[in-house]
């Protein structure tokens, strides 16, 4: 399993136009779930996000986390993740879990980033066609993998 963690001003996703999830400051987490990717790795992950230090103190080191902040987060699911374009120009996304595999994995990973932050997060669509709307704050962006 991946995150694609980004600390943000603010993002929204959109779905045909529709907005579906917005944040201010915050994490935006792409989340990308593996074939071998199980429940056991989600509990540690959200703890992991929810709990990296990425946000600024008072001598503008990043010291807080998105709690200590008092951020809010977004996490949007993105097969695209373990595409692999090492052979070719087209990527391959073998190593992409399929859906019967990773919705409840994402579904069960946004449960416990909510859990963590003790309060509702923002997520998109499971599957479907998203724009994805951000400012980068820093920029700061990280990749956290955890696999079976």
């Amino acid at each position: 399993m991946i995150a694609l963690i980004q600390r943000v001003k603010r993002a929204r996703v959109m779905v045909e136009g529709t907005e579906v999830g917005a944040i201010g400051e915050g994490l935006l987490i792409l989340l990308g779930v593996h074939t071998a990717d199980s429940s056991e790795l989600v509990p540690w992950l959200a703890k992991k996000c929810v709990n990296l230090r990425v946000f600024p103190d008072e001598q503008e080191r990043m010291n807080r986390s998105v709690l200590d902040h008092g951020g809010t987060i977004l996490v949007v699911s993105q097969f695209t993740l373990y595409g692999n374009a090492l052979k070719g120009n087209r990527p391959s996304f073998v190593e992409s879990a399929s859906a019967d595999l990773a919705e409840p994995l994402y579904r069960m990973f946004c449960d416990e980033v909510s859990a963590h932050l003790g309060s509702r997060i923002e997520t998109g669509e499971f599957g479907a066609m998203m724009d994805v709307e951000l400012t980068n704050w820093g920029p700061v962006t990280l990749s956290i993998e955890k696999r079976n």
